[in-house]
């Protein structure tokens, strides 16, 4: 085999196992604010970094960012939290305003890969409102579920009719 060849087939193998992959990116309202959900499925051990940004106007502007800086107009707005597999954008006060084209864009420390993009186009009267407890059903093993459902079970009294 040659040399030139093998190592480009080393390099193709070793970056597919270190990509980060995004396999969905919602929008929902959550009350008077947007919830972005970006989902994606881990590959590496190796720490995310992430940027939330909004196109309108035919310009990007960052919302909130661990790869470059946010805009001043969403700083005070915006947050994010991670959970496995799941990084959520919380944008306080979503108006009509705030309409456009929601990219999440991912990539892990060290991945030489490149960033993994995802866009949605978020329009306030098309958004459903987030359903809380799917939040809870999304990151939380059925059987834990169960077993914290089961003294609500007990303590309910069955009466016959």
């Amino acid at each position: 085999m040659n040399p030139t060849v093998g190592i480009a087939v080393i390099l193709t193998v070793l970056q597919a196992a270190h990509c980060q992959m995004i396999k969905d990116l919602s929008a929902c309202l959550l009350g008077q604010n947007l919830r972005v959900d970006c989902r994606y499925e881990n590959k590496t051990s190796n720490p995310l970094i992430y940027e939330f940004s909004i196109t309108k106007d035919n310009r990007k502007h960052v919302i909130h960012s661990t790869i470059s800086v946010s805009e001043n107009i969403y700083r005070s707005r915006a947050n994010v939290t991670m959970h496995k597999n799941l990084v959520c954008l919380y944008l306080q006060s979503f108006t009509t305003s705030d309409e456009g084209v929601y990219m999440c864009e991912l990539r892990a420390t060290n991945d030489y890969t490149g960033n993994q993009i995802r866009n949605i186009t978020v329009i306030k009267d098309k958004l459903e409102k987030c359903a809380g407890f799917s939040l809870l059903i999304q990151n939380t093993s059925w059987l834990l579920l169960l077993l914290l459902s089961l003294p609500l079970l007990q303590a309910v009294d069955f009466v016959s009719l």
